[in-house]
């Protein structure tokens, strides 16, 4: 299977390059904490080069042996898997589902550095996001050209031109997924196109598209809401880079339509999966923008980072986002975060991980309905934003995947194929 791939070899490179990056900064810790630095990086490295062993070597898992607030939550769920395993032993890295070991790795990373400070908060994925973003520089700028250009005239448009508005910075977000640097092991994957052109060719490769029902959703959700509370829409980010991009566009355009009143994102507590959005990347992505030497662009990280001080924007973070557990459990898990949830009228949840803890991550057949995959987690209207990279695919047409597969066999893994995928909640 796919899932087996990505344990064999994509997991022990990206260990390898966290390993080779560490290496690589050993002289700026040495400045900046002198031999304490370097004890810490030798630590982390060697932390870190057992880990790549006991992957490759399928030992067990083992509890977590930090102090972090996660690591009871953590160790509990090996406690569940090993009942799961019902007498076959410990769980392993090759005899457990992909989505634990492989989310079980990310948190062994921000161990081995968390435990060693001085170098406890550097984040070994950091340049990589940082590079997705300077090579994504171009399709950054149409995108800030073609927004800036769109919100002059915004309040002139009718309903029907800000539905198709509304469609193009969905797919622009859908198809800015595509670039993940876990996907590519922390190879370039970034946009170097303009992300509007290719839209229309697209089209055939969007597996389901529920756009129209997301737009009717915004549509009457502001109808009825007339004199009530504001409208809110929650963004589950995914990438940093040129897909964080996309989010804010989105994100502005719905405040500049007036289809929402208020827009909350949600990123990671801690460096995930490569290039997961951080406090950090998400904050250092505005003042990239802000101090771009380009009209455009500039004035969104002005714009955004007002929103933020306004507040219609409010970016947090969670610790269940970086859990290996599927949503359908976060309302036990973290009651707060279901709790807050409910109080937003739209979820989009972007990217792969996402859609594989929405579905837990089961090897479904294609047609059953996403509503049924989501068992039970209906927090509020949810709306999925995915690019296909592992083999779980819900809510297709019969005959839909079956059809494609035969003339595709990696259909599911490429990231060529994306669905905006809705469900309704009730």
């Amino acid at each position: 299977s796919f899932a087996y791939f990505t344990i064999k070899d994509r997991l022990p490179q990206i260990l390898t390059r966290v390993i080779d990056t560490l290496h690589r900064h050993k002289n700026e810790f040495f400045e900046e904490h002198g031999e304490k630095g370097v004890e810490a990086e030798k630590r982390a490295i060697s932390f870190l080069s057992k880990l790549r062993n006991e992957l490759q070597t399928d030992k067990p898992v083992t509890p977590l042996e930090d102090e972090l607030p996660d690591a009871a939550l953590w160790n509990q769920y090996l406690d569940y898997q090993r009942n799961l395993a019902s007498g076959n032993g410990e769980p392993s890295w090759f005899q457990s589902p992909w989505l634990y070991v492989e989310c079980y790795m990310y948190r062994r990373i921000h161990a081995a550095l968390a435990q060693n400070p001085p170098i406890d908060n550097f984040d070994v994925f950091k340049e990589g996001k940082a590079q997705n973003f300077f090579e994504s520089q171009e399709a950054i700028i149409a995108l800030c050209t073609y927004f800036q250009e769109l919100l002059k005239n915004i309040k002139d448009l009718d309903e029907k031109q800000l539905q198709e508005e509304l469609f193009k910075l969905l797919q622009v977000s859908l198809w800015g997924n595509k670039c993940d640097l876990s996907f590519s092991a922390g190879e370039d994957s970034s946009q170097k196109s303009s992300p509007l052109q290719s839209l229309e060719n697209m089209i055939p490769y969007m597996l389901v598209n529920d756009m129209e029902k997301v737009w009717l959703l915004l549509v009457n959700t502001k109808k009825e809401n007339t004199e009530k509370s504001n409208v809110r829409v929650d963004i589950i980010l995914d990438n940093a880079g040129f897909e964080l991009v996309s989010d804010l566009v989105l994100a502005d355009f719905l405040l500049s339509s007036k289809l929402a009143d208020e827009v909350h994102f949600h990123g990671k507590s801690i460096p995930w999966y490569v290039s997961d959005t951080t406090k950090r990347d998400f904050n250092w992505t505005l003042k990239q923008l802000q101090a771009a030497n380009h009209m455009w662009m500039s004035r969104c990280g002005i714009n955004w980072e007002g929103n933020l001080k306004k507040g219609v924007w409010v970016y947090r973070d969670h610790m269940f986002w970086t859990l290996p557990h599927a949503f359908s459990s976060m309302a036990e898990v973290a009651p707060d975060l279901y709790a807050d949830l409910q109080k937003s009228n739209l979820l989009l949840f972007k990217g792969d991980l996402n859609y594989r803890k929405l579905t837990g991550d089961r090897k479904w057949e294609y047609t059953v309905l996403f509503h049924q995959a989501l068992n039970k987690f209906h927090p509020a209207p949810l709306c999925s934003l995915r690019t296909l990279k592992s083999d779980t695919q819900v809510g297709l047409k019969p005959g839909q995947g079956e059809h494609i597969q035969a003339s595709e066999p990696e259909w599911m893994v490429s990231g060529k194929y994306g669905v905006v995928q809705f469900d309704a909640a009730v």
